[in-house]
């Protein structure tokens, strides 16, 4: 099975440290850019001869998509692509951005997990961010949510920032875990190059954020959403114990697990539709061009290409078997439960962890950062702050 990313780069406001490919100030171009996604939901769609199981929307600010235009666009998605029958459809939205009626027309559509891009419980760490939505926006999204049916709820938060100290943000988990929600997304901040946390840090405006602290606040978090009913089972991810009985049961270990994003981390196919969206499939990892405005000429050009490439074709680069099982290293690793099943693996590529990557576990399993056993490879809890560092014996 694959899965669709649809990119939506479009903000009412960027945030001082998002360096992802989203504008604002171009909401005129958006009755066009959803028709050149449609357009190439149908090209793509051509070409897919494998179930889709999972779409998702992300941004940029996905909710500020009219009803009318992101009907049109699923009734593409449908007509163009085999979407299974319990196929999870997730859309990132901005709490302001939603009301009663857009959040029953998103189930009326078939949306049925919602990310919310909560961030932080504190007027002046989001006033930092440059958010424009407060916390009873949060809580007021999460029981709209509720009414409209939505049974599956994620929350984004941010740690490690430049003044935040571990009282604000036990403050900002308690109240969003109160809001009981089903999943959790926890990001250490990034000063990420060209964004202007980055350069109020460098000039001396903020101080520098305290990585010894982000980590405390991490295990802090891991904690305290273990008491709550959660389980890690990604990096920054955690979801409410609830079994799901499925044929892949022992991969699948909660419905609220996010599976577009474990398609990612198990290394599987995806497509990517949409402006500066990336895809990986048909041995070719690529990318569309990154404007929106090159993206909507680039669809009206309409320059035929072979799956799984749109006429948006920016950047498309081969891999190779020995770069494919490295990444497949790489991202597995971030599924501190699952790892890298050696079975999966020697199914997948014919040879056995030990065979390729002997000498790369033996050293991080000699350092106490990786469990290596016979059934594969996962993470150690020690290794989960130093993670980045074990990643880098894969690149």
């Amino acid at each position: 099975m694959i899965s669709v990313f649809i990119a939506f780069p479009f903000c009412r406001h960027k945030c001082s440290y998002c360096d992802l490919n989203a504008y604002a100030g171009l909401d005129d171009l958006i009755p066009a850019y959803v028709e050149s996604l449609i357009v190439e939901t149908r090209l793509i769609g051509r070409g897919a001869d494998a179930p889709v199981h999972t779409v998702y929307f992300g941004g940029g600010t996905p909710s500020l998509i009219p009803l009318p235009l992101l009907s049109d666009l699923f009734a593409s998605l449908r007509d163009s692509f085999a979407l299974t029958d319990d196929c999870e459809i997730s859309l990132e939205a901005n709490p302001d951005t939603v009301d009663a009626a857009y959040l029953k027309g998103l189930r009326q559509l078939g949306v049925n997990r919602l990310s919310l891009g909560a961030q932080s419980a504190q007027a002046n760490e989001l006033t930092l961010f440059g958010r424009t939505h407060t916390f009873d926006d949060v809580a007021r999204a999460v029981k709209l949510a509720r009414e409209a049916g939505f049974e599956n709820i994620s929350l984004d938060l941010i740690y490690g920032a430049p003044g935040q100290t571990m009282e604000s943000w036990q403050d900002t988990m308690k109240r969003h875990l109160a809001l009981g929600v089903d999943h959790f997304s926890l990001y250490a901040l990034s000063l990420d190059f060209g964004t202007p946390l980055r350069a109020w840090v460098s000039r001396g405006l903020l101080p520098e954020p305290d990585s010894d602290l982000a980590a405390e606040m991490y295990e802090w978090a891991d904690e305290e959403l273990g008491r709550a009913g959660f389980t890690q089972y990604e990096i920054s991810s955690w979801a409410k114990k609830e079994e799901l009985q499925t044929s892949n049961s022992k991969l699948q270990n909660s419905k609220f697990e996010c599976r577009h994003n474990l398609q990612y981390w198990r290394n599987e196919p995806y497509l990517g539709l949409g402006a500066g969206a990336h895809g990986w499939c048909g041995g070719f990892r690529y990318s569309n061009a990154a404007s929106p405005k090159a993206y909507v000429n680039r669809m009206k050009e309409g320059v035929e290409r072979p799956f799984p490439f749109s006429p948006a074709l920016a950047q498309s680069i081969p891999v190779n078997r020995e770069t494919e099982m490295s990444e497949t290293m790489l991202t597995g690793l971030r599924l501190v439960s699952e790892g890298v099943s050696e079975e999966s693996f020697r199914q997948r590529y014919g040879s056995g962890l030990g065979d390729v990557f002997a000498k790369e576990l033996g050293e991080l399993s000699a350092r106490g950062l990786v469990e290596w056993t016979e059934d594969g490879a996962r993470l150690k809890k020690e290794g989960r702050l130093v993670a980045n560092w074990a990643f880098e014996k894969f690149v």
